[in-house]
């Protein structure tokens, strides 16, 4: 790629200086007779409509060669890079290359006219020069096509995209994805109700391990667990991402999934998807048995950006709910939050601690034990 640039720099480069020897004759040559004057005026503009003519067929050949050359890396079913992991992802695939094709022939088919004209039309003093002031007709042709074309093409993707903005599904699963200088941090909804807790940002305390700032007045945050390593999700399952970024502007970003939502400090956004490639059925497609999805940030957030990325982990639905019962929520994992809980939700709390830790409550333990109740009164 870099040897045709300088190459297609070179040519420029050649035929600049042409035209400017050229433009330096003819100016001389005004001086002299009218028919010494066609004769160069004739030879630079044959040079002219010659050289623009080999520019722009050099132009599509190196067009051509660059999409061929680069398109093994495609996020698409191109080469070694398969379609979109995402019902919707195949969707936005197909109206970006449809898109993609009709400008690139609007734009070859106008660009091969605006080359061809200088090479056709060059000076020939035996030709007289037609004036031709205007035509409506023309001009509400050349008007309303492209723009009957473009409103086609902004609608269609309009449409795909208030789809995905749309309510998700009641079936989907929520999970919340929290951006901050430099990672991301996962929320799930338990195992009992699915339903994520309340939050507020003043009950951030990351030296106690409340990074999301869960309110433990609120049952819902019981059963909530947390990872700063990967993110799960099922296969074949809408998914309702909640999103929200706790110091600046943050972005999460799946590209295998066309999922790209900004994470905004004080106004949470969503977006929900249904992917439909577990992890390893990708890695069987590809034949790459290391393969892994991933979370990127493509909001410039800092000097740590490059490094902010989480392993997004697709599961059959099996798998996954086998994972969701073996993760420990954030309450049983962090005995002393049990200290916020309101004296009236004790109970249910306690539900989620080991049998051997939530001992009845009593002022006594057994020897080498000490019951979670009994040390919080």
């Amino acid at each position: 790629m870099t040897l045709l640039i300088v190459a297609l720099a070179i040519v420029f480069l050649v035929l600049t200086i042409m035209v400017i020897s050229k433009t330096q004759t003819l100016l001389k040559g005004v001086k002299g007779e009218s028919e010494q004057n066609d004769e160069v005026a004739d030879s630079a503009n044959d040079i002219n409509g010659i050289g623009l003519t080999i520019f722009w067929i050099l132009s599509v050949i190196g067009v051509v060669w660059s999409f061929m050359y680069a398109k093994k890396d495609f996020l698409m079913a191109f080469g070694d890079i398969p379609s979109a992991s995402s019902v919707h992802g195949k969707e936005t695939d197909y109206w970006f290359w449809f898109g993609m094709a009709v400008i690139t022939v609007a734009f070859i088919v106008v660009n091969s006219i605006l080359f061809y004209f200088p090479f056709k039309y060059r000076y020939n003093k035996n030709r007289k020069a037609y004036f031709y002031a205007h035509n409506n007709t023309i001009e509400v042709v050349w008007t309303l096509i492209p723009a009957i074309v473009m409103a086609g093409l902004v609608f269609s993707g309009l449409r795909v995209w208030n789809k995905v903005m749309s309510d998700a599904p009641k079936d989907a699963e929520v999970i919340e994805i929290m951006g901050k200088q430099f990672g991301w941090q996962v929320r799930y909804g338990g195992v009992e109700n699915g339903k994520l807790g309340n939050y507020n940002y003043r009950l951030i305390d990351d030296a106690a391990g409340n990074e999301f700032g869960l309110d433990f007045t609120d049952e819902n945050s019981f059963d909530d667990f947390t990872s700063s390593t990967e993110m799960h999700i099922p296969k074949g399952k809408p998914v309702l991402l909640k999103i929200r970024a706790r110091d600046v502007l943050h972005s999460v970003f799946i590209p295998h999934m066309r999922v790209k939502m900004d994470a905004v400090p004080g106004m949470p956004t969503k977006f929900w998807f249904i992917p439909d490639k577990s992890t390893a059925d990708m890695r069987a497609e590809l034949g790459n048995p290391d393969f892994k999805y991933e979370i990127a940030c493509t909001e410039v957030c800092g000097r740590s950006h490059f490094a902010m990325k989480l392993v997004l982990v697709v599961d059959e639905p099996a798998e996954y709910e086998k994972w969701k019962k073996e993760q420990k929520s954030l309450l049983a994992s962090k005995p002393e939050f049990l200290e916020k809980v309101p004296a009236s939700l004790k109970a249910k709390a306690m539900k989620y601690f080991p049998t051997e830790t939530a001992a009845p409550d009593s002022t006594t333990a057994s020897a080498g034990s000490t019951p979670i109740v009994a040390k919080l009164r």
